[in-house]
């Protein structure tokens, strides 16, 4: 059963419920018990309110991710090293799963630096999901390593700037960051370690490419202008 079968049984079930509750406090309850009957007025609510399918799809899905990222949230929301930007002190901590030959990860640098500008007290991690290239899987390692020695921006910043990701790049990219490529080097298994919890963990949220969000209990796999993003943020501080 997909993850989407199991939303939508859920969700079907939670309406027969509530039908079953509204037709034993009516008349039509006390003239038929017809689980047909009961499906007729689920099956006529949806067809006039078809809205509520959206919203009650989001909120389950959240509601199932919350518990993962309960299970999980310091390896979605503690950073490897210096691998975070924004404040020091924040009141809510959002996790980016992204992929340096990803263009709509590079598209949304703009829309990130903004965020934080706008939002003194929230944290971005940055979190390597390497799934595009195999060079993909080299600039993530080399990422991890330069933030587990402090120079994550450095390099981010570098290699982004370097255009295509390739080994002549990445390597670029470390040089200008000043990362230890010894050290670098020694730190490739735990850097493949945390690739691979990441994407376990972004399996698990149904993350379906780059980049992908955390924000609050709620999973998004999209690049999102600032508007979102920021109305996103408002409801995670709200609880939503």
């Amino acid at each position: 059963m997909t993850r989407l079968t199991l939303l939508l049984t859920v969700l079907f079930g939670a309406l027969i419920g509530g039908a079953v509750v509204y037709l034993g406090s009516s008349k039509l309850a006390g003239k038929t018990g017809d689980q047909a009957r009961i499906e007729q007025v689920v099956h006529d609510y949806l067809l006039a309110h078809p809205e509520v399918l959206p919203a009650a799809m989001d909120a389950l899905r959240d509601k199932e991710h919350a518990k993962t990222i309960a299970d999980n949230r310091a390896a979605i929301l503690e950073p490897v090293g210096s691998a975070w930007a924004g404040s020091a002190h924040p009141d809510l901590t959002i996790a980016e799963y992204y992929d340096y030959n990803c263009g709509y990860c590079r598209a949304s640098l703009p829309a990130i630096a903004q965020l934080l500008q706008s939002d003194p007290k929230l944290r971005i991690v940055f979190r390597e999901f390497p799934v595009l290239a195999e060079s993909s899987a080299s600039a993530a390692q080399m990422s991890l390593a330069a933030a587990a020695q402090g120079k994550f921006k450095a390099f981010h910043d570098s290699l982004y700037a370097g255009g295509q990701v390739s080994d002549q790049s990445i390597a670029a990219a470390a040089k200008i960051a000043g990362v230890d490529t010894a050290k670098a080097a020694a730190f490739a298994p735990r850097a493949d370690a945390e690739i691979a919890s990441n994407m376990g963990i972004a399996r698990q949220l149904g993350m379906t490419g780059t980049p992908s969000w955390v924000i609050g209990n709620h999973v998004v796999s999209s690049a999102l202008p600032l508007e979102t993003l920021q109305k996103l943020v408002a409801q995670a501080r709200a609880g939503g």
